[in-house]
C-alpha cells in the first residue's frame, strides 16, 4: 500500500527554496544603512537638530528592520523543504513583514516623542552642519531605494478594499518591509531639509520639531498598511473574491458544483486551495485539479469529490 501513495507525493518547497531578488539587495543596504545611521545619529547630537537625529534614530531602528529581513530571506530558503513546514516556509516571509511593521510603529512613537520633548524644550542648532549631513542622508536613502527596486509596492494605494487586498497578496510583504523604513528614511531627511531651511532663514525653530510630527505620523500610517496586508496571510484570510471567483467558474458546470471553498496565501503570490465538489456523475480529484487556472497560482490543492444525492 505504501509504495502506491509514493507517484502521489510531491515537494512542498514551492519556490522558496530559491534565492529571492530582495536578498542580496538587502544586504547590500544593510550596509549603506548602518554607515549612514553612526553619521547621522553623531551630527544630530553634535549639532542639535532633532529632524537630523531622528533620521539617524530612524537608520539604527530600520538597520534593525533590515537584519530581520535579510535573516528571513535567508531561514525561509535554508528551510525551505523542512518538513515541520506543512506549506513550505513562504509565511516567513509575511511574519518579518508583520514585525517591520511593529518596528515601523514603535519608531513612529519614538519620533513623536522626541519631536514634542524638543518643541518644549528647544536647542542650539548648527544649521549649515546638519542641512549638510541631512542632504546626505537624503542621497543614501534614494540610493537605498533604488537597490531594493521595489517601485509599485512602495505606498497603500486603498482604491477599494478587494483590490487593495488582492494587491497586497500578490506581494513580497519581507521586500515591501524593507522598502517602506528606507522610505521612512527618506521622508525624515526631507522633513528635516525643510525644517531646517526653514528655522535658518525665517527663524522657524519650532518647524523642526513639528515636521518631526508630520513624518511620526505618515510612518504610522505606512507601519498600519504593512500590519494589515501581512497579518492577512499570517492568519490564512480568504483569498479576494475575485479569485475565487474565477476558481469556482474553472471547477463548475451544470452537474458539478463546489460545495465548499477555501483559498488563502501560503507565500507571495502563491496560493493553497481545498475544494469540495458535488457532482451527478463526478469525475477524478486529477480531473478537477487539472482544471484550475495556472495564472491563480495555486500551487497545492486538496479536491474532496461526492455524488450527488
Amino acid at each position: 500500500m505504501p509504495s502506491r501513495l509514493l507517484p502521489h507525493k510531491h515537494p512542498h518547497t514551492f519556490g522558496q527554496e530559491k534565492q529571492k531578488p530582495g536578498e542580496k539587495r538587502t544586504l547590500l543596504v544593510i550596509v549603506i544603512t548602518v554607515t549612514m545611521m553612526a553619521i547621522e545619529i553623531t551630527a544630530g547630537t553634535v549639532f542639535g537638530s532633532m529632524a537630523l537625529l531622528a533620521d539617524g534614530l530612524h537608520m539604527a531602528s530600520h538597520s534593525a528592520a533590515l537584519a530581520i529581513t535579510a535573516f528571513a530571506y535567508i531561514y525561509a530558503r535554508k528551510n525551505a523543504a523542512n518538513p515541520k513546514f506543512s506549506f513550505g516556509t513562504g509565511k516567513v516571509n509575511a511574519l518579518a513583514g508583520f514585525t517591520g511593521a511593529l518596528l515601523l510603529a514603535g519608531f513612529a512613537l519614538m519620533m513623536a516623542w522626541e519631536s514634542i520633548e524638543r518643541l518644549l524644550n528647544p536647542v542650539e542648532i548648527q544649521f549649515n552642519w546638519a542641512i549638510g549631513v541631512a542632504v546626505v542622508g537624503l542621497v543614501v536613502n534614494g540610493a537605498s531605494m533604488l537597490i531594493l527596486g521595489d517601485h509599485h509596492h512602495g505606498h497603500d494605494h486603498h482604491h477599494g478594499d478587494e483590490h487593495s487586498h488582492d494587491h497586497h497578496e500578490h506581494e513580497d510583504h519581507n521586500l515591501r518591509s524593507a522598502y517602506l523604513h528606507v522610505m521612512a528614511d527618506a521622508l525624515t531627511s526631507v522633513t528635516a531639509i525643510f525644517a531646517l531651511l526653514a528655522a535658518k532663514y525665517f527663524g522657524w525653530i519650532w518647524m523642526d520639531p513639528i515636521m518631526g510630527i508630520v513624518g511620526s505620523i505618515l510612518v504610522a500610517n505606512w507601519s498600519i498598511g504593512l500590519t494589515r496586508s501581512s497579518s492577512h496571510t499570517l492568519l490564512d484570510y480568504q483569498a479576494p473574491s475575485k479569485a475565487t471567483d474565477a476558481l469556482r467558474q474553472a471547477i463548475e458546470s451544470e452537474s458539478e458544483k463546489v460545495a465548499d471553498l477555501h483559498l488563502w496565501s501560503i507565500g507571495p503570490g502563491i496560493y493553497s486551495a481545498m475544494l469540495t465538489i458535488v457532482a451527478e456523475e463526478p469525475a477524478s480529484p486529477e480531473m478537477y485539479k487539472a482544471r484550475i487556472p495556472h495564472e491563480l497560482g495555486i500551487v497545492h490543492a486538496t479536491v474532496e469529490v461526492h455524488p450527488l444525492d
